[in-house]
This record gives C-alpha cells, structure tokens and sequence, in this order.
C-alpha cells in the first residue's frame, strides 16, 4: 500500500504544480479536469495542457462533460508572426499573378524585334502570341477540377516549374515553332494564378475578406502589364529580350521557392477527389443553357479582345512602322494605355451603379471602345499629343470588362456562380486569342518587304476589330439587365 506521503506527492505531480485547474488522483484513479468556465482568470485564453504521470496516464480517464483544451504552441508563432506570413504570402501570390501578365503581353513590345531577329511572319507572330490564350481557354475546366483535388498549393508548385522551363525554352529559341511550343507550355504554366490563388483565399479566410483580397490579387498583378511595356523595352535594350525572359524565368522560380514555403494546405473542397473533367464539362454547360448567358458571352469575347489586340500584340508593330518608334520609345507610349487601364479597372467596377444598370454601363464602354478604333482606322496616323491621348483614352475606355463579369455573376444561380466565373474567365481570354490570330491573318493578305508592315494592313485590323465589337454590342443589347 502506498503512504499517504507518497500519494501526496504522486497528485502533486499529476496536478502539475500548484495552481493548474486539474484535480488529480492516485494511480488508477479517474482524472477529473476542470470545466472551461472554471479556469482561473489570469490563464487568458491559454488553457494549459494537464501534465499526467505516465501511471495516472495510462489508466486514468476522462469523465464525460469535461475536456481537454490544446493550446497555442510556440511552433505556431504569435498573431503576429501569422499576420506577417499571410501578407507575404498575398503578396508572393499578386507577384505570380503579375508574372502571368508579363508573359501574356510581352509580345507586343518585342514583335518588331523577333520579326528581324528570328524572321518571323505576321502570321507566325500572331500564332505565337494567340496560342498563349488559347491554351491558356483550354486549361480552365481540368484545371478547376485539379485544384478542387489536389489543392491550390500542388498546382502552383507544378505550374511554377511549366513557366521556368517554358519561359527559359522561349529565351533560348532560334525559330517559330520553339517559340510556339514554349508560349504554348507558358499558357499552361500560368493558366492557375488567378483561379489557384482565390481558391485558397475561398478556403483559408472569412467570406467577408474574399472581396478585398480578390481586389489585391488582380491590383498585383496588374503590374505585370505594366511591367511588359516600357520595363520590358528598357531592358531589352539594355540586356536583350533574351537575358530579360532568363531574369523572368528566375523571379518565377523565386516565387514557386516562396510558395512552397509560405502556404500551408487550406481545407480540402467538400467534393475534393470525386468531380471529374466531365462533371466540370456539364457544368459549364449548364452555365451556358441558362436565360442570356450566351448573349453575355458574345460580348465578354469582345470586352477584353480590344485591349489584347492593340496593347497585347499589334500596338507594338504599328508604332513602330507607322510612326518609326524604336524598341525603348514603343514601349513608353504602350505604358500609357496599360497605365489608364489600370485606373479604369477600379473605375468601371462601380460603373453599374452610376449608370443604373450593367447593360447601359457595358454599351457605354463598348461604344467608346469602337468609337476609338473606327477613329484610328479612319486616320491611320495621329499628330503626337492626339495619339497620346488616343491611348490613354482607348486604355482607359476598354476596361469596362469588371461590369460585364458582374453582368454575369447577377445572371447566374447560386449553385453554379463557380461555373459561370469559369465560362466569363474563358470567354475573355477566348476573345483575346480570336482577335490576334485574326489581326495577324489580315496583315499577311498585305505585303510586307522586309517584316515592314503597310499602314493599311494596320487600318483593316482596327476596322475589324471595330466590327467584331459592333457585332458584340448588338448581340448584347437583348441580354435581361436585373437592376432594370
């Protein structure tokens, strides 16, 4: 029999020192804990783990109606600690974001060079720069669904080493077909960082915060297309476009080495591992058979096609052989558009309010938008301050595409607002890849001497595009507006 000395100290050990809420007993007697609303007030919100002796552990057991509480550990760092991880982790997702920008529209800039340096067709160009979209379309169902499966985190990871080693195949190409393989394995590699990253935000933060950082993913990674106009040109100069896409391809391979590192797995989706590429497939069908929405794709084709056509790709070229810009100089006035449309971005996400309604909003930039390219195909030049303000106006007039997506998003049901953002987020990189391919197969039918496009190949790109936009807004018109 055990003394009572002995038995003294053995509660001692199990209480874990004087003043823990624990009630202890002799070994093999059941250990009670103290109920939450009992716990001492100068513990704060920590409730301590009850230190057992291994005797007392083994045997011991809980009554039913009290509990055991885990607390804070010091692994897990203080709130603080938290916060500085998550705001670099925000901030490392707007950057991959901001890289998928800066290879979407690159081209622009370096056309007239690679058309010299690799001898380059309009058409080669166009594909080159279109296959990127295109892909970038196709991506989307099977990526949503690897996302709902293996989690936002795996497919960054995965998609980050497609980049690095197709961004460094495009540095490294000496003809079109190795740069249409590597813009291709581009598109696939960036198709994720905008859906993958608001996945995790989905998952990993209240309802309530989504909105906001929604807004910093895209205000990030906006900076990629600004970073692909006047940056890409001065260090290409500087450098060459060949040592800038090795630079590039190592910033991504930062960022993958970051994402890694910073994020942690978020709760798996409810149906994680059970939908198929199919079910995704359906449901985008779905989407489609639902009252307007067919009408709203037509126009999501041409709400962002604009801006892909002239600040994308062709813009470069046609500063450059109507108006003999050079490299640097072409990449200075492609900043301005890039720049206003930015600021119209965050200008045009409240436009609905203002015009009462997302149809008025939406035809009002679109017949902006076509206004300025039938002004452009009509002159063919400008004198230097009209084009400057040609640009910044036509950069700032064709982001009306924030009123289109929520157009869509009152449009659909609840159960399928994932689906439907799929469908808008194919449809505005669809019109993307329509408009180059299309641009690139009209100044071909003219002749070029020496890759030096004529003035009215540039003229009969813009008079289709403003054609194609027409097109768009008369379709549109019959779509159902709620706030009507």
């Amino acid at each position: 029999m055990p003394s009572k000395q002995s038995a003294r100290r053995r509660r001692s050990a199990g209480n874990g020192g004087p003043g823990w809420p624990i009630r202890g007993r002799a070994a093999g007697q059941p250990v009670r804990l103290a109920p939450p609303s009992r716990r001492p007030a100068d513990r704060g919100a920590c409730w301590p783990v009850a230190r057992v002796p291994p005797r007392v552990r083994g045997r011991g057991r809980l009554r039913r109606g009290f509990h055991m509480t885990q607390p804070e550990t010091p692994s897990a760092g203080p709130a603080g600690g938290r916060t500085l991880r998550m705001t670099a982790l925000v901030a490392t997702l707007g950057a991959a974001y901001a890289v998928s920008q800066f290879l979407r529209n690159g081209i622009a800039v370096l056309a007239p060079t690679l058309t010299v340096e690799i001898g380059l067709t309009a058409a080669d160009v166009a594909l080159i720069s279109s296959v990127f979209f295109f892909v970038f379309v196709a991506a989307q169902i099977p990526l949503g669904v690897a996302i709902d499966r293996y989690g936002p985190k795996r497919i960054m990871l995965v998609c980050a080493v497609l980049v690095v080693g197709s961004t460094l195949q495009f540095a490294a190409a000496t003809d079109a077909a190795e740069m249409l393989a590597a813009r291709a394995l581009m598109g696939i590699g960036t198709s994720c960082y905008l859906m993958a990253p608001l996945a995790f935000y989905a998952r990993s933060f209240a309802p309530e915060r989504f909105a906001a950082l929604a807004g910093l993913q895209l205000g990030v990674g906006t900076l990629g297309s600004l970073l692909a106009t006047a940056p890409l040109a001065f260090a290409t100069a500087a450098a060459g476009w060949r040592a800038t896409f090795v630079a590039t391809a190592a910033a991504m391979g930062l960022v993958g080495v970051l994402v890694a590192v910073l994020m942690r797995a978020p709760p798996a989706a409810p149906r994680a591992g059970r939908e198929t590429v199919a079910d995704g497939l359906r449901g985008v069908v779905e989407v489609w058979r639902q009252p307007g929405v067919p009408r709203l794709f037509v126009m999501n084709l041409t709400a962002y096609s604009s801006y892909a056509l002239v600040v994308g790709l062709w813009g470069g070229p046609y500063l450059t052989h109507a108006y003999g810009h050079d490299l640097t100089a072409r990449g200075s006035l492609l900043f301005i558009p890039a720049l206003t449309q930015a600021f119209g971005m965050i200008v045009w996400g409240g436009a609905d309010r203002l015009f009462g309604g997302y149809r008025t909003a939406t035809l009002t930039g679109a017949s902006a938008t076509a206004a300025l390219l039938l002004l452009l195909a009509g002159a063919g030049t400008l004198p230097p301050l009209g084009l400057w303000a040609w640009l910044a106006a036509f950069g700032f007039c064709s982001a009306f595409l924030p009123v289109v997506i929520a157009h869509g998003r009152a449009l659909f049901p609840e159960r399928l607002i994932g689906r439907g953002m799929t469908l808008m987020n194919m449809g505005t990189m669809g019109g993307g890849f329509l408009s180059q391919l299309l641009g690139g197969l009209i100044i071909n039918l003219f002749d070029s001497p020496a890759g030096h496009h004529p003035l009215d190949a540039y003229r009969a790109v813009f008079l289709a595009q403003f054609v194609f936009c027409v097109a768009g807004m008369l379709v549109y018109r019959a779509v159902r507006d709620p706030l009507h």
